[in-house]
């Protein structure tokens, strides 16, 4: 069991190191990266944004950016991966959160709760998950990877919101219409 935890402690300083030197440029080409699956790691992003390695969270800001900067998603697995490895991770539901947004001329701008801004139009659309009763707002922020939208700034979007093209509460970012109803 201790041999399995010193790897896994290794595996998240060697993938830090890669990434550290890699994110030195902004947002790393995860998309183009294909590297050989090396296996599961304990890593979990909570619904709640959290970022918990063995049952620990991951407290340093810089740390949880430098993962996020390495994060990529293939169908509904998500995955850590550099150049040369790739490490599957568990996400709870989506791996970012959406925490504020801004009218800034005719577009939306939200931000995350990792620092990152995402100006909402066609390419990081707002899209609706979960049920009528129980709607889940999600931004699009890059690459397939989402940002659940939380309440508050779901209701800020919600007072924001007009009558659509199709007669739907929406919103408008870009020219682009996104509902914020079924």
């Amino acid at each position: 069991m201790a041999e399995n935890s010193e790897k896994s402690v290794n595996d998240l300083r060697n993938l830090a190191a890669s990434a550290q030197e890699i994110a030195q440029g902004g947002l790393p080409p995860v998309h183009l990266w294909d590297p050989p699956f090396c296996g599961d790691m304990d890593l979990v992003i909570r619904a709640d944004g959290s970022w918990i390695h063995e049952e620990r969270p991951i407290n340093r800001p810089e740390m949880v950016r430098l993962f996020a900067s390495i994060l990529k998603r293939e169908g509904d697995a998500h995955f850590l991966v550099t150049p040369v490895e790739k490490l599957r991770i568990r996400v709870e539901d989506a791996p970012f959160l959406a925490v504020d947004v801004d009218h800034e001329g005719d577009r939306l701008v939200f931000a995350t709760n990792l620092g990152d801004r995402v100006v909402a139009g066609p390419e990081n659309a707002v899209t609706l998950g979960g049920t009528a009763d129980l709607p889940r707002p999600y931004l699009h922020v890059r690459r397939g990877l989402q940002a659940l939208i939380d309440r508050k700034t779901f209701y800020r979007l919600a007072e924001m919101a007009r009558p659509g093209p199709d007669g739907r509460l929406s919103v408008r970012s870009g020219g682009h219409w996104m509902a914020l109803e079924p």
